[in-house]
């Protein structure tokens, strides 16, 4: 099965397509699509990386190039989403319902939040501090190291088989993914298989992108400011004799459709299969049935520059077999038209989710399966 697992585990408990209505702290109707997402990302820039302890190796990690891997932090239940915050401290969600904070070689996560709902995403503006979850998002706000003023920011979002995912901050709005609430339907509510964007205050939401069936991982590109995401594709689609659907790796462009619930990227031939009249071609084709998942890019710092401009995505894999995915793979971007590179970059985790570029150089990778925070990095010369 190609969701990710902190979906699957609730999909029994889910009945029928949820046609809800977006309630937010301003108007609760959508308005036309908003800009194009592009320009500065207001993300903040964490404090510089104070020396830590040294970490130790991540033996059963392999790398290409060269790489080391090691255990950046332990003792975490199920990691969901990374992102350092205005103090220099990684937040973490944790599945099903809390948000920490850690430092590196820590063993004991410092709880942040609790009573969250399956959170998948985190974005900081300042000292703000947005989750997105099943159905909502909230914020709260850094004090000290304690967080306080939390507060629901969108609420009654639609969700089913899928829900509320990563979220990125462009241009002053939240900018996130909503998946759709079924493998394939169509939706009562045009919130869902879609990208969305709002205002911070909760207003103004609106429809970025739509026909993307769960765009879980979101990061935008630093070296052009253009956003990227990654998109699950079907589940019962496809036999042995026929080829299943990729995963793949898409740019979000406004007023995109990229084909779901009709048209889908076929593994084989690498093209896009039935009614695929207007769809944007993906940017990238990935491994079918292995849940791409967190979404990275790579800067001239990152990793020794060795890899600037590529991005990284997490292969969370099959929920009951080890066939697909379990990967992290790089993605080396061509231009329009043109076919991107995708290679293993990184194998030997469990459940593989997030992924993120570390101040001190390293790529963070988080593994839903262990509780575990990996850190690769370039090696000391």
């Amino acid at each position: 099965m190609r969701c990710c697992a902190v979906i699957l585990l609730l999909a029994a408990g889910l009945a029928g397509c949820n046609g809800s209505t977006a309630t937010s702290s301003g108007p609760s109707t959508p308005q036309p699509p908003a800009p194009p997402p592009s320009g500065s990302t207001s993300q903040p820039q964490p404090p510089a990386p104070q020396p830590g302890p040294p970490l130790h190796r991540a033996r059963r990690i392999h790398v290409t190039g060269g790489l080391v891997a090691e255990l950046y932090a332990t003792g975490l239940g199920h990691p969901t989403a990374m992102a350092f915050g205005p103090d220099g401290r990684l937040y973490v969600t944790e599945d099903p319902d809390r948000l920490v904070a850690v430092r590196p070689g820590s063993g004991h996560p410092a709880p942040f939040v609790s009573g969250l709902r399956v959170p998948l995403g985190l974005a900081w503006i300042g000292r703000t501090l947005y989750i997105s979850e099943q159905g909502r998002m909230e914020s709260v706000r850094l004090s000290g190291r304690a967080a306080v003023g939390r507060r629901t920011v969108l609420s009654n979002l639609p969700y089913g088989r899928h829900q509320q995912d990563n979220v990125v901050v462009m241009n002053g709005r939240l900018v996130f993914g909503s998946g759709s609430t079924c493998d394939v339907c169509s939706e009562r509510s045009r919130l869902s298989a879609a990208i969305l964007s709002v205002r911070p205050d909760g207003r103004d939401l609106r429809v970025v992108a739509r026909g993307a069936r769960n765009p879980f991982g979101l990061a935008v590109d630093p070296a052009n400011g253009l956003l990227y995401a990654t998109v699950n594709g079907q589940d019962e689609l496809g036999t042995p004799s026929n080829p299943q659907p990729a995963e793949m790796l898409v740019r979000v462009r406004d007023g995109a459709w990229y084909g779901w619930p009709t048209c889908w990227p076929n593994a084989r031939s690498l093209a896009m299969t039935g009614s695929c009249a207007g769809v944007d071609s993906p940017a990238a084709f990935l491994e079918p049935h292995s849940s791409a998942d967190g979404l990275a890019f790579a800067t001239a710092a990152t990793l020794a520059g060795r890899y600037a401009g590529d991005a990284f995505v997490a292969e969370w894999g099959e929920y009951l077999s080890d066939v697909h995915g379990r990967v992290v793979v790089r993605v080396q971007l061509a231009p329009d038209g043109a076919q991107s590179r995708v290679s293993v970059f990184a194998r030997g985790f469990d459940h593989p989710i997030a992924v993120l570029a570390d101040p001190a150089g390293g790529l963070l990778v988080a593994d839903w399966g262990r509780g575990t925070i990996y850190r690769i990095r370039a090696p000391v010369s």
